[in-house]
């Protein structure tokens, strides 16, 4: 079955028409891990037993304590729950790798079985671990009975039919999300293509001036998503189901709970950052839509009016960058356009992610093992459906480093490289761990590491491999440079907040089902300044249009990350000696910045966040100063250039 699964991954024909045999050997082998129990009771490591919890303090994870309980019964049970979680996670992963690589009906069951297995075991231990509630335990203890409890982001119920039923829909809404497409009519006689991917939308959306054709790639990819409505609403009510069995009162707040502090001072804590980098937004904003209004004129966009959603370059309007030429402060001050030069170089997908690794390696990192080469997705197949929203994977969490990206020549790519492989080296740094330590420490961390490095990837450092023609050598090419990245990491700020904050009044029932889009647009006008092209009703379900709404992905993270990473750099252009301001440091080929970053990455999550950001920063919470310092250059042009301009919505 091991076998089979190898072939799979290297995309053999026989393995891909097999897809009987391919279900049948997965789910064995996501079962495999709930076996260990039953088949070493003679081993003197004791099964979790499985005991009712009490009813729990809503938000509050106390389930009954046994007063008899030892240490050394605590040390014996985590043991076991490491070996098991092995097992799960491991043959979990392989599913999941499977079906996004190879979607069709029957990877999709595959990649349900190994996620039921999962759920089932992470219900039934969280509630045998209780019986070490009363406990003073060692710190390592401590800290795994806490990432037990907080250790699966979809908690299923522990009934046996609503579990199925729950991965059944995970796996379906991940399915039906890489399966999207639009077919407009005017390529219906196009032998060619009839339909576009969401890569052909989103290239649309990068490169395209017209407004209408930006509306309709806009609108044909939101399509793919009202079927998915019901499908999510029944997963709020079975995932908040198998929360509450848990201890916790909703999805919501198992998910603010994992950042060593309260559910409800985690959500304080983000507004507390947002309102720092807020300022700073608000002049983006409205110099950004003055630009606008003069490519597009104020019948499209109006004074202190929010900007329309297709606009902004981007399928979301997440990141603005791709609009850069319509904004650049100073036209002929040299050229920022990287994707020009990786066309010209026609450098192919591997030579874009050895760029990547290159820089890692400059910082004393290791090279990535030979399988990284081997069984990593470059570029989309030709032949079958893929998941192409990139991702970063040690599959059996041993080194097993991938990465799975339908990589094109142009910037965008080359950055989403550099953040990607940021995760693989954490998992290389920490895969020695426990189980339960092999997360970042907390999963803003994880986000921020790739982004980390991408900030040293400075004009200079581009034009000394050959990717920019010359740099920016006086006040107008810099602040063509910052406002380009503004565009970017600024821009990008509220939504990242504002995703989960959408799903955490759905998950408390704060957002019935009946006004899901209603909310959504509501928290996108006031967080972003971003407007829904076209009216939107109910019948319509854009949050599912986004892949980490169907695909059970917290988004915080990336809110924080965008926080994190300049945290870490001024920390990291300290370290390496960097003096000037720090838009222009590159902590490339600094030896004291990699050590400084590897001791940090290597923590994993074996101790509480504060004191991995404390290790690497010297700071012991998020902090928003060293974004503010990055760009307070273009923030006193921003203001400069918005006198006289109506700003807000």
């Amino acid at each position: 079955m091991r076998r089979l699964l190898r072939s799979i991954r290297k995309g053999s024909a026989p393995a891909i028409q097999n897809t009987t045999a391919l279900a049948i050997a997965a789910l064995a082998l996501a079962t495999a891990g709930t076996a260990s129990c039953a088949a070493e009771q003679a081993a003197p490591i004791p099964c979790p037993k499985v005991e009712a919890a009490a009813p729990a303090t809503p938000g509050k994870p106390e389930l009954p304590a046994d007063p008899a309980a030892t240490v050394d019964e605590a040390r014996a049970f985590f043991a076991t729950v490491d070996t098991d979680l092995r097992r799960l996670w491991v043959a979990s992963s392989r599913a999941d790798w499977v079906s996004q690589n190879f979607i069709t009906d029957d990877t999709e069951a595959l990649s349900a079985s190994g996620q039921e297995a999962s759920m089932e075991y992470l219900t039934r231990t969280i509630k045998a671990s209780a019986r070490f509630n009363a406990l003073k335990l060692p710190d390592d203890l401590s800290r795994q009975m806490l990432l037990l409890k907080l250790g699966t982001s979809l908690p299923a119920p522990s009934d046996p039919k609503e579990r199925a039923e729950l991965a059944d829909i995970s796996a379906w809404m991940t399915g039906a999300y890489g399966k999207g497409k639009y077919c407009p009519k005017r390529l219906e006689n196009d032998p060619k293509k009839k339909c576009l991917t969401l890569g052909d939308l989103s290239n649309i959306m990068s490169k395209s001036r017209k407004y209408d054709e930006l509306l309709d790639a806009w609108t044909g990819w939101h399509a793919i998503a009202p079927p998915i409505k019901a499908k999510y609403q029944r997963y709020v009510e079975l995932g908040n189901k198998g929360a509450k069995e848990i201890g916790f009162a909703d999805m919501g707040a198992l998910w603010r709970s994992g950042y060593d502090m309260t559910a409800a001072e985690f959500e304080a804590d983000t507004e507390r950052l947002w309102q720092e980098v807020k300022p700073l937004y608000d002049e983006l904003h409205c110099y950004v839509r003055s630009r606008l209004q003069a490519k597009y004129g104020k019948d499209k966009i109006a004074d202190k009016a929010p900007i329309p959603a297709h606009l902004l370059g981007n399928m979301w309007a997440q990141e603005w960058n791709n609009i850069y030429d319509l904004v650049e402060p100073y036209k002929g001050q040299g050229s920022l356009d990287v994707t020009k030069n990786l066309q010209k170089k026609k450098l192919d997908e591997k030579a874009m992610v050895r760029i990547g690794e290159s820089f890692f390696t400059s910082l004393g990192m290791d090279k990535l093992p030979d399988t990284f080469w081997e069984r990593s997705l470059f570029k989309k197949p030709a032949d079958r459906d893929v998941v192409c929203h990139a991702s970063a994977w040690d599959v059996t969490f041993s080194d097993d480093l991938r990465i799975k990206m339908c990589i094109e020549p142009k910037e965008e790519d080359l950055i989403t490289i550099h953040h990607e492989l940021g995760h693989d080296y954490y998992y290389q740094n920490y895969f020695k761990l426990p189980m339960l330590f092999q997360q970042g420490a907390n999963d803003g961390f994880h986000e921020g590491i790739g982004d980390t490095l991408a900030l040293s990837v400075t004009p200079a450092y581009l034009k000394s491999i050959g990717l920019l023609d010359k740099v920016p050598e006086n006040e107008k090419g810099e602040l063509n440079f910052l406002l380009k990245m503004a565009l970017d990491k600024v821009a990008f700020l509220p939504f990242g907040k504002l995703i989960d904050q959408w799903r955490w009044d759905v998950f408390s029932g704060k957002t019935a089902p009946a006004d899901y889009n209603k909310a959504w647009w509501a928290l996108r006008t006031k967080y972003q300044g971003v407007s829904a092209p076209v009216p939107r009703t109910e019948a319509d379900f854009d949050p599912g249009a986004k892949y980490h709404v169907p695909g059970n992905t917290p988004y915080v993270r990336y809110f924080l990350a965008r926080i994190y990473q300049f945290q870490f750099h001024r920390a990291l252009c300290k370290a390496a000696g960097q003096t000037g301001p720090l838009h222009t440091c590159s902590i490339y080929g600094s030896k004291a910045a990699g050590a400084k970053l590897k001791a940090m990455l290597a923590m994993g999550a074996s101790k509480p966040w504060p004191e991995a950001m404390k290790a690497i920063s010297g700071e012991d919470r998020g902090d928003a100063s060293a974004l503010l310092e990055y760009f307070a250059p273009l923030r006193k042009w921003l203001a400069e250039q918005n006198k006289g301009q109506t700003c807000g919505w």
